[in-house]
């Protein structure tokens, strides 16, 4: 079974349960997402074995928030769900961002500015 962990309280960022399984070829695991996109995120772990911590401070999950309402609250959220509030390890992502930080050492940035193609920042709107 998949021990407690912040990101799988999953409503910090409206994320749907798509799929769950339990000792698949030995591996439990939830699938969570939005139904709607190309994406999920996958949390899996082997019975019997010890998960280590993440690699890095600077190994990130990143969203980008451009509406200063929906970030707030994504950041209350995040909070809220366990996760702890870190500097981050980059000071590029403090300037318009928050990092968090699970159990196992895993990170989340909520940055407040919209995401182009290109990974040029656009500011939000004031």
């Amino acid at each position: 079974m998949i021990k407690e962990n912040p990101f799988l309280e999953r409503s910090w960022l409206h994320l749907a349960v798509l799929a769950q399984f339990q000792d698949h070829e030995g591996f439990d695991g939830i699938i969570l997402g939005h139904p709607q996109q190309p994406y999920h995120l996958e949390f899996t772990a082997q019975r019997g074995h010890q998960v280590g911590k993440a690699p890095t401070k600077d190994h990130l999950l990143v969203f980008y928030l451009s509406d200063q309402d929906e970030w707030e609250a994504s950041c209350a959220r995040m909070l809220a769900a366990g996760f702890q509030r870190v500097p981050s390890y980059n000071p590029y992502w403090e300037v318009q961002g928050q990092t968090f930080e699970d159990l196992d050492g895993y990170r989340v940035v909520l940055q407040n500015a919209a995401w182009t193609l290109w990974g040029k920042l656009q500011p939000t709107k004031a």
